[in-house]
């Protein structure tokens, strides 16, 4: 259960805020009427959650193009996953540089880092009584089901 809670939730969760930024960067919402004082405090507060909300999932995202290449490199998935990864990188905002150099690193090295939680993909394997082999090529099956939702 840790692989599926820890690690392909991690993925499911980084893909849909790709799905879903996209949905929403292609609607065109009117400008909205002047708002009073308090109002316009409180929507002022909701860019910078949701900076720190894009923030997370680019890192995350650039943590899953790491474990990706960690798969790829241990010859357990092909270069899809990773190609698929890095052209959906490209429609989240870019977070801070340095902290996903750092995320995509430690996926690298085997280390699923998501929602606060870190796993090396071999504890989890351990844990889930699989292997890293197979949980690559679910964690590859899932990528690729969920790009399809995505418009090229």
């Amino acid at each position: 259960m840790i692989a599926r809670s820890a690690i392909l939730p991690a993925l499911a969760v980084a893909a849909s805020t790709l799905t879903a930024g996209f949905a929403f960067a292609q609607e065109a919402a009117p400008a909205a009427p002047a708002a009073p004082a308090a109002e316009a405090q409180a929507q002022g507060e909701a860019p910078a959650a949701a900076m720190q909300d894009s923030g997370a999932a680019y890192e995350s995202a650039r943590n899953q193009l790491g474990v990706l290449s960690y798969c790829q490199d241990k010859g357990f998935i092909d270069g899809k996953a990773v190609e698929t990864q890095t052209k959906l990188l490209t429609m989240i905002p870019a977070g801070d540089t340095a902290k996903g150099d750092a995320a995509e690193a430690k996926g690298k090295e085997g280390t699923v880092s998501a929602m606060g939680v870190e796993r090396s993909l071999a504890d989890a394997a351990t844990e889930q009584q699989t292997t890293e082999d197979a949980l690559c090529k679910q964690m590859d099956a899932l990528l690729q089901q969920l790009a399809t939702q995505v418009p090229a």
